[in-house]
């Protein structure tokens, strides 16, 4: 069977009537095929951001306990190289310039064929401008390194139409590649288009399908990763500036449904659907000003952790929904599932969620966070978020030792600089047959306060429980101390999040 992976980062399910029928976003192309596919209404995140979601894609290894964004380790799979010795032809075609980046190596050089497009957000691609930028590129500026806009729009102030646009080119590209490879055998392709992540530039129809706003006026970069950045830029936003961000947002959504509608009409053309597997999904949402925050940091609250995810399989019943919890880590089982291939015997992470297509049940529970941040817990009724105590000592594990790309509130230096030397090396994980360092880190945490969530009745997780509901906070901790302790979390984490290292009986 051949098995086609499709990404679409930084997705909000709100923004899809399969999950939200009161959205004003159009999504017709997502709408007619959730109503074939398997809708799965409890898929979650597991490790955030970007990368560390893809290594679990890639590796089927859970990394947010373990250790920051980074390369795949030597020690990892290679979901490709897997599929490839199973007699795959392997291709992926996407604009989601992290994988070029240094600090993000290993991930794509196991493909028989890529594809790459270049220039999204800061793909050092095109040199910076350094002449006079228009009023947008500079109100960006004011709340954000210039460097970030002005390299943008040194990469896209040539575009002419949607049709120069990221998802139009990826979209088109994986579409010519299925003209050119789908006859050739068995494959897997994974697509995957950097947008709707921001800056939340759509060229029109979309910039004014949703709003007559302009980006002239208004911020369509607002800054997250640093917290004072964040805290100034809502200190003086405004209820209109808000809603052109969330419209934008929309704006691209659209546009993206409409260039995946073109690769599924050629899925069409060439008479695929009746023996490939299509899995449509995300590595996580993107808050629009809920709470007073932008991205995905902890807390991780639904809004962004709780991502669609839709699975078409020619041998399995279509157009129901899955209620089972699954994870982004879950995607590496399942593929090799599907393909049939050997998996890892390290594995303990992933799980296929091929029998969640029938219905059966799948997990207890999941854990899920960012690596320096909280844990976040979820029985499908409740979630927890444990924050770390302060002043407990954080350190990350691997074989490497690499300059940090992502270290949360990056306000001192920290990102680029020399790591802080190691503290030990061992056999830290009983499934890594190699010695890894203990690098201690420095992150500041998004917040001390911890929640608890009734999903059932509070599904906007608008009211914490954590003093009130003492009896299912417990039982919930205890849950989180037993999973971590059969995921392999280093023994510091316990400690820093004020846990028992329990075993299950």
């Amino acid at each position: 069977m051949n098995i086609i992976l499709i990404l679409v980062d930084s997705l909000n399910r709100d923004c899809l009537s399969a999950y939200n029928p009161h959205t004003l976003c159009r999504t017709p192309t997502l709408d007619a095929f959730a109503d074939k596919a398997t809708v799965f209404d409890n898929h979650f995140i597991s490790s955030l951001p970007c990368m560390p979601a893809r290594r679990e894609i890639f590796a089927g290894r859970k990394e947010f306990l373990w250790r920051p964004w980074g390369p795949l380790e030597v020690f990892d799979p290679r979901l490709p190289v897997i599929l490839r010795d199973a007699k795959y032809n392997t291709g992926m075609v996407t604009d989601h310039y992290h994988y070029w980046e240094e600090m993000a190596n290993g991930y794509m050089q196991g493909f028989s064929s890529l594809e790459l497009i270049r220039g999204h957000e800061t793909d050092y691609w095109q040199l910076p401008e350094t002449g006079p930028v228009p009023p947008w590129v500079d109100k960006i500026a004011e709340f954000r390194a210039a460097a970030h806009p002005r390299q943008y729009y040194a990469n896209v102030k040539d575009f002419a139409g949607e049709e120069d646009f990221f998802p139009a080119k990826v979209f088109s590209k994986a579409a010519a590649w299925l003209d050119d490879n789908a006859a050739k055998g068995p494959f897997f392709l994974q697509v995957e288009s950097f947008d709707v992540h921001e800056p939340f530039d759509v060229p029109e129809p979309y910039a004014s399908m949703y709003t007559d706003g302009s980006k002239d006026d208004f911020n369509i970069w607002p800054p997250y990763q640093i917290y004072r950045d964040l805290e100034a830029f809502m200190a003086q936003t405004t209820p209109e500036e808000l809603s052109f961000l969330q419209a934008q947002y929309m704006g691209k959504t659209t546009m993206v449904d409409k260039w995946l509608g073109l690769f599924f009409e050629k899925l069409d053309a060439l008479d695929l659907w009746k023996d490939t597997m299509v899995i449509f999904t995300t590595d996580h949402g993107h808050d629009l000003g809920e709470r007073g925050v932008f991205g995905k940091q902890f807390p991780h609250y639904d809004s962004h952790a709780n991502i669609p995810m839709m699975i078409w399989h020619p041998e399995r019943q279509g157009g129901n929904r899955a209620t089972g919890l699954t994870q982004t880590v879950d995607l590496f089982a399942t593929i090799v599932d599907v393909a049939g291939a050997t998996m890892p015997t390290e594995n303990r992470h992933s799980k296929s969620v091929l029998s969640l297509l029938e219905g059966k049940v799948q997990r207890e529970a999941i854990l899920y966070g960012t690596f320096g941040q909280g844990v976040c817990l979820t029985d499908g009724e409740w979630s927890l978020f444990k924050a770390p105590l302060e002043g407990k000592p954080l350190y990350a594990y691997s074989t490497m030792i690499n300059r940090p790309l992502i270290v949360d509130n990056p306000v001192d230096g920290r990102v680029g600089r020399m790591p802080d030397p190691p503290v030990d090396q061992g056999y830290f994980d009983e499934t890594v047959p190699l010695p890894l360092w203990k690098l201690p880190i420095t992150i500041d945490p998004r917040t001390d306060e911890n929640f608890l969530f009734n999903r059932k009745r509070d599904p906007r997780q608008n009211t914490n429980l954590w003093r009130q509901e003492t009896k299912e906070r417990d039982r919930l901790l205890a849950l989180m101390g037993e999973m971590m302790a059969d995921e392999g979390a280093p023994p510091e984490q316990f400690d820093r999040l004020g846990l028992n290292q329990g075993k299950r009986g």
